[in-house]
């Protein structure tokens, strides 16, 4: 099912028609903040009333020119202004692929460095997205340089590639922000875990390392097994709450979103916002199989 779900979200046909349905969209409004910056800036002040951070993503993956990964980069620009003008406690997530690293390395990097700088500029933070195994080494390249310049940028590691706790190790030494996450791309044996088993252990493996070594670590994961053990270990280990994070995603395991609000820890969420929005969505169904079943009982009622 899930490979079927991930098939799908690079279809198309099924795309547009999925873009421009207003019931498919209504169906997406539980993941996906709205389309507009104001409605996403919306979200992030009320869930900050709640004890909530947030951090805005604008979606729209692998642009096809570099006149629309400018247009990314000024969306974003826009975002860190409208984040501080609210005094939102929230920063940003970039995906490269959006900024044209498919189109030009040396593009991608002047377009993130003009945000790492007005993240900088405004005591704020660029969390740079990991995508599929095929960007690993120029995400990470790209980021440890913008990080030794600006000091606002940090990264994602996904704990099912087989190479993800030599590059923990190596950001930890960098004193690089990390979140880790499981990732949500299809991957080859030879460069990822396949079972769900050795996926949590290498979780688990590296939330211990990141809370042992790294800066303000944080956790992206809705497993509550994973989720409590981090808390166990960071009690055991003296790590104070505001030492890390949890992050989720919007509209996802609202129940434990709301009791570690309660117990004092600290939460983001991942706020997406924007037209292209469908990938996104689809990616969501895959991971999940109450989303999909979330989605079914909707549309069973129209």
């Amino acid at each position: 099912m899930r490979t079927l779900l991930l098939s799908l979200s690079r279809n198309k046909r099924l795309r547009k028609w999925m873009e421009t349905s207003p019931l498919a969209r209504r169906l997406a409004a539980r993941f996906v903040a709205g389309n507009t910056l104001a409605e996403a800036l919306a979200v992030a002040r009320r869930i900050q009333a709640d004890g909530i951070s947030a951090t805005l993503d604008h979606l729209g993956e692998n642009v096809t020119s570099l006149a629309e990964a400018a247009a990314s980069r000024d969306v974003y620009l826009q975002t860190l202004d409208g984040i501080a003008a609210g005094g939102l406690k929230a920063n940003v997530s970039i995906k490269l692929t959006q900024f044209g690293m498919d189109l030009s390395e040396e593009a991608c990097r002047a377009n993130v460095e003009q945000l790492a700088a007005r993240a900088e500029q405004l005591g704020s933070f660029v969390r740079v997205d990991m995508e599929s195994s095929d960007y690993t080494d120029r995400t990470l390249r790209l980021v440890e340089e913008l990080h030794a310049r600006h000091g606002a940028v940090g990264t994602v590691i996904q704990a099912y590639l087989l190479r993800s706790k030599k590059d923990v190790e190596r950001l930890c030494d960098l004193k690089v922000r990390v979140r880790l996450c499981k990732g949500a791309y299809l991957e080859p044996p030879s460069v990822a875990f396949h079972k769900k088993a050795a996926v949590d252990r290498n979780f688990v493996e590296l939330m211990r390392l990141l809370l042992d070594r790294g800066v303000y670590p944080a956790f992206a994961t809705h497993d509550e097994r994973i989720i409590r053990e981090t808390e166990r270990y960071a009690r055991e280990r003296g790590i104070p709450r505001e030492g890390f994070e949890f992050q989720m995603l919007y509209g996802i395991r609202r129940d434990i979103q709301r009791r570690l609000a309660a117990e004092g820890y600290r939460l983001r969420l991942y706020v997406p916002f924007g037209r292209a929005w469908y990938p996104y969505f689809m990616r969501r169904l895959a991971e999940r199989p109450a989303n999909l079943l979330f989605l079914l009982r909707n549309l069973l009622r129209h």
